[in-house]
């Protein structure tokens, strides 16, 4: 059981911040923050979880029975994660690529202490045992001082495990793919990283978020390892017996020219190319929905509608369906992971191909992080635009990619994945 609190604040993003700087004392921290984007399907504002009651961690044998058994027992909210490789838990595949960042396959916990935000209001739900700390921890946070995000004096170098030859070469192997009907379209990611670099993982997610405001942004810390996330992507929902996804697939840049900026946005709704690819991957996330769905109840609610966030514009189709009571939330992600936007069509073939090709396993880069309700609702981001740390091995990394369909340019491929790279590459290198 969960004691409710509810504290009142004047400057809820400011209240944020100290909580954040409050958090860091505990070594497991999730943050998840729709910085105020007007989602139809939002469910809070913020969310911040701390301190580990109980939790699981598991490679991708039997992970998704792990995970389906400790949300059945445990009936509460529990936050974490599902890295794109418990693909080899849904399929017979492998994921024998370099790893330089060391995650769990699979970490979910309980949290001690939650606050959940609403306009000027903050919940507390905190698990009885420490009802105490709650006056006290109000008093510690709103006493902290913060302070100003700085540039940092570090220079960090970043690397491609990729280069732009190999790159282009690889693209057109996966066109030869494509023209031998082995798939029709894959994402193919590369990955930045650096070496030996230390970096201060909450000032540069503050960073991030200040001028990515993304809708599903996510601060998380297990120990040694961060995420600092400035996800668009909503992956699936669950409110009631409802389901929502939501891919992103089409990406144009910004202009500051209002006028220019204007056209970019109409020239992506328009272009048949971005069209055709978020067309493909909503047919296999509405075949994916169907595994679970009451027949005839899958649904397209918007068709490849073009949203605007600070850095890009993107293309999103949203799908929806319902759900038998029977069925256990955690088979509704299972039978759809990992999500369509990040692998291809078909979705085995697509897979065995980005791992012939690409050079590093992928991890926690286009898998999810979210969380269950006590209920069995839950809510799950798409690991994209993000910068991954292990603190120890001081190995920062971000990765980014896009949709290879007959159609591409492996020049103009190329750019928009630096186009997409321009916010954690800006964070990183000041």
């Amino acid at each position: 059981m969960r004691t409710k609190y509810v504290h009142t604040v004047d400057n809820s993003e400011q209240f944020k911040q100290k909580l954040l700087l409050w958090s860091q004392q505990y070594n497991e921290v999730i943050c998840l923050d729709s910085n105020n984007y007007q989602q139809k399907h939002s469910s809070f504002e913020a969310i911040l979880a701390v301190d580990a009651e109980n939790s699981i961690q598991t490679d991708y044998k039997k992970a998704f029975n792990t995970l389906k058994h400790y949300q059945s027992n445990c009936k509460d909210w529990i936050f974490g994660y599902l890295t794109y490789d418990l693909k080899n838990d849904v399929e017979s595949l492998e994921s024998n690529n370099f790893d330089g960042l060391q995650f769990p396959e699979l970490y979910f916990f309980q949290p001690k202490k939650l606050f959940l935000f609403r306009g000027n209001e903050v919940v507390l739900l905190y698990l009885e045992a420490y009802q105490d700390d709650i006056k006290i921890d109000i008093e510690t946070i709103e006493q902290l001082t913060l302070k100003p995000i700085t540039p940092s004096e570090e220079s960090i170098k970043i690397k491609l495990r990729i280069h732009k030859d190999d790159y282009f070469e690889k693209v057109n192997t996966i066109l030869e793919h494509i023209h031998r009907g082995d798939i029709y379209e894959t994402n193919f990611c590369q990955e930045f990283y650096a070496e030996n670099t230390v970096i201060s993982p909450l000032e540069t997610y503050l960073k991030l978020n200040t001028i990515s405001r993304a809708p599903f942004a996510t601060f998380f810390k297990l120990n040694d390892l961060f995420l600092i996330s400035a996800s668009p992507e909503r992956y699936i929902k669950k409110y009631d017996l409802n389901i929502i996804a939501q891919p992103i697939k089409g990406t144009s840049k910004r202009s500051m020219d209002l006028e220019e900026d204007e056209a970019l946005k109409v020239a992506l709704f328009i272009d048949e190319k971005e069209r055709s690819e978020n067309i493909m991957i909503l047919d296999l996330m509405r075949n994916d929905l169907s595994k679970t769905a009451i027949k005839g109840s899958v649904r397209v609610e918007e068709l490849c509608k073009v949203y605007t966030f600070n850095q890009v514009h993107q293309m999103i189709s949203t799908v929806t369906s319902q759900i038998d009571k029977n069925v256990h939330p955690v088979d509704v992600i299972k039978s759809t992971f990992p999500m369509g936007s990040m692998t291809g069509a078909p979705k085995i073939s697509a897979m065995k191909i980005i791992e012939e090709l690409e050079e590093t396993k992928r991890g926690l880069y286009s898998g999810a992080v979210g969380y269950f309700s006590p209920e069995g609702d839950f809510d799950f981001n798409v690991v994209i635009r993000s910068i991954l740390y292990n603190e120890t091995n001081k190995y920062v990394s971000y990765s980014v990619g896009g949709a290879i369909t007959a159609k591409s340019d492996p020049l103009k491929e190329y750019e928009e994945c630096l186009v997409k790279a321009k916010a954690m590459r800006e964070v990183l290198e000041n």
